[in-house]
């Protein structure tokens, strides 16, 4: 696995070993960025399930101020780490291993809001739902915010979830990426 462009354009990154994790290829990590500009001027991006952290080190790379990575898997923080450590973007990124909603509410509380988001989560699509629900609900988006759910292609997502639209559906293989937009206040 390895940053497609920008800043750090080819390095290389650890992954997980084993099959708990399921990393989003780089062809996908390419036409997501690709499809929201490619390069970014600031802004704040969260991962939910970061997995290797690949994704949230790809949209530093193109730009984005900072980064919040979340696994709760103990393994996948330390590659996530490792993979900061290697980037030497410890300064624009903070890592955590606790639970979605954990999560969600921990930065509640220190008044974040995200201009990007990505759900990747390694079980239902439910869950999906749920946490783009939590996102509104604890006012962690910036208007016109953009949330990124990478699922199964065979997922079906509702129109509308609480201040979220979706905007657009790109399906890659086995796995499909829908966009969602936050309406502005």
């Amino acid at each position: 696995m390895r940053i497609v462009a920008g800043e750090f354009g080819s390095r290389k990154l650890e992954t997980l070993k084993g099959t708990n994790t399921r990393p989003t290829l780089d062809k996908v990590r390419e036409a997501v960025f690709s499809s929201l500009g490619g390069f970014f001027d600031g802004g704040n991006f969260l991962d939910v399930y970061a997995g290797s952290g690949a994704v949230g080190l790809e949209a530093l790379s193109r730009g984005c101020r900072f980064a919040v990575l979340n696994d709760m898997s103990r393994d996948a923080y330390k590659v996530i780490l490792s993979n900061v450590n290697k980037l030497k973007v410890e300064d624009r990124c903070k890592v955590y291993a606790v639970s979605d909603m954990k999560l969600l509410n921990l930065l509640s509380k220190k008044d974040m809001k995200f201009d990007l988001v990505y759900l990747d989560p390694p079980y239902a699509k439910e869950k999906n739902q749920k946490v783009m629900k939590k996102l509104c609900e604890l006012d962690l988006l910036n208007d016109g915010a953009v949330v990124i759910v990478e699922s199964l292609k065979e997922d079906v997502y509702d129109e509308e979830v609480a201040d979220l639209t979706m905007v657009k559906v790109a399906t890659y293989g086995i796995s499909k990426v829908t966009y969602y937009r936050k309406k502005n206040d």
